[in-house]
C-alpha cells in the first residue's frame, strides 16, 4: 500500500511517506474497533476523531484519514480513494510525511492514517 501511496504522491510531486507505528496502531485500532461494533465511520462509537485515536497513539501531528469497507486489495481500495476527492486529496497532500494503515478482514475494514 505504500508503494501505491507514494506513486500517486510522486505524480504530483508531493515527498514519498514513512510508515510510522504510532500512526499504524491508531488506524490497526480503529479499523478492528468498526468491525468489531459493526460500523463505519471516520468518529468512533465512543465519539473520538482520528486526531485524537493518532494522539492518544503517541503521534503529536495527525494530518487525515481516509477509511474503506470491503475492498480486498490495496489496488482495489487505492483506486477507490483515487476515486473520491476528499481521499484523494489526503493522499496528494504534501504537507503529510507520514502513514500508517489498518486492515480487519471482517468485513474487510480499511483504515489509513497520515501525519504532519
Amino acid at each position: 500500500m505504500l508503494a501505491l501511496v507514494n506513486d500517486a504522491r510522486a505524480a504530483k510531486g508531493c515527498k514519498a511517506l514513512v510508515i510510522d507505528d504510532r500512526i499504524t496502531t491508531a488506524a490497526q485500532a480503529h479499523s478492528t474497533d468498526m468491525a468489531n461494533q459493526n460500523y463505519f465511520s471516520h468518529t468512533s462509537k465512543d465519539g473520538r476523531t482520528f486526531d485524537v485515536r493518532m494522539r492518544e497513539a503517541g503521534y503529536p501531528k495527525p494530518g487525515g484519514e481516509n477509511i474503506a469497507k470491503g475492498y480486498t486489495t490495496p489496488e482495489q481500495v487505492m483506486q477507490g480513494w483515487m476515486n473520491s476527492t476528499g481521499h484523494r486529496e489526503n493522499i496528494e497532500n504534501c504537507s503529510f510525511i507520514a502513514m500508517g494503515l489498518g486492515l480487519d478482514t471482517r468485513g474487510n475494514y480499511w483504515t489509513q492514517n497520515f501525519g504532519r
